[in-house]
């Protein structure tokens, strides 16, 4: 069996806001082994980020705070240690991505002077070795003439390209997990096709794990080994790549897969949407959080909260449909080939 590299048990997570306290994470648990690339799904506002941002410890505190749970990495509990152990494990064994990288690129430093931070700051290393690190990085990712690069500043960049560089970044001080938060958004289809083309190649050349942040199933279809569906800050159902896509069990992942647009098919009909709204983590619903929006809901859902049901050695989910008791009352099953 693949050793785990980090593993989240129960985590919990919770905002202090006016007029009550915003459960934006509920008992999430998970595991990236050594190599491996997860993506976690699911729509805005599901916790993902929350999730990402906890690993990192870079949860605000107040508002936030890790209300339960455990983060294992390497041995280690994450959620237990102090800032400052924090501060060593960021970027030198955890890199993360964040999702604009506009927003994430020092404007008033060039590119070289920021690739080379991460290194001047956990190792050991002249600035001089820096840059040729960082030359090598701007190579591995896709730049040509990258001694030039160094020398030019963020707003010199396209969106791709800087993208490119935040990733850069990220594997600067050779991380065993990179975490990368919507890494494709707002960038046009092409562009996300070669940032994800280039996930794959760095996998390959480094073995770094992966987690995958996003809201398209379509985006991680030939790039994760496992999936992860949030929904209100519970992962409601989780499997390999073919599990998911090929044996959909709940229906909030049905419906994701159903507003994905298709390129085989009729393509004149329209999307599918979700109708309704998550609920409101203010008072989350004492059953499945789904079941206002779920065409399938029985009185039972609205009332308690679903079991895991365990469908295969990776393939599980929390649904009422799972239940015996519940034959026939399925929807039929949705995929994309």
């Amino acid at each position: 069996m693949t050793e785990k590299l980090l593993e989240v048990k129960n985590l919990a997570v919770s905002f202090s806001a006016q007029g009550g306290e915003v459960q934006a994470v509920r008992g999430v648990s998970f595991h990236v082994s050594k190599g491996e690339t997860i993506a976690v799904v699911g729509e805005s506002g599901c916790g993902k980020s929350v999730t990402a941002q906890s690993i990192m410890r870079l949860i605000p505190e107040p508002p936030g705070k890790i209300k339960g749970g455990s983060i294992h990495f390497n041995g280690r509990d994450l959620a237990a240690l102090s800032e400052k152990e924090m501060q060593k494990i960021r970027g030198k064994e955890i890199g993360m991505i964040f999702q604009d990288p506009m927003t994430s690129l020092n404007p008033t430093l060039t590119v070289g002077d920021q690739i080379t931070e991460g290194l001047l700051t956990h190792q050991d290393i002249s600035k001089a070795d820096a840059e040729k690190e960082a030359v090598d990085l701007l190579r591995l990712v896709g730049f040509a003439d990258p001694e030039a690069r160094l020398k030019l500043y963020p707003h010199q960049f396209s969106g791709g390209m800087r993208q490119r560089i935040v990733i850069a970044m990220a594997l600067v001080c050779k991380p065993s997990l990179i975490i990368a938060d919507e890494p494709t958004t707002a960038l046009d289809v092409t562009i996300q096709a070669q940032i994800m083309e280039l996930f794959k190649e760095i996998q390959e050349k480094t073995g770094v794990a992966i987690i995958l942040i996003t809201h398209d199933l379509g985006v991680v279809a030939q790039a994760a080994d496992r999936i992860n569906v949030m929904y209100a800050g519970e992962i409601i159902e989780s499997g390999t790549v073919k599990e998911i896509f090929y044996d959909t069990q709940h229906p909030y992942t049905q419906g994701l897969l159903a507003s994905v647009p298709r390129l085989d098919g009729d393509r004149s009909k329209p999307l599918i949407p979700i109708y309704g709204s998550p609920p409101d983590l203010y008072s989350p619903p004492a059953g499945c959080a789904f079941a206002q929006r779920c065409e399938y809901a029985m009185e039972v859902c609205s009332k308690y909260a679903p079991p895991v049901t365990y469908l295969s050695g990776q393939h599980q989910t929390m649904c009422w449909l799972q239940d015996e008791r519940a034959a026939g009352m399925r929807g039929p099953k949705v995929t994309i080939k």
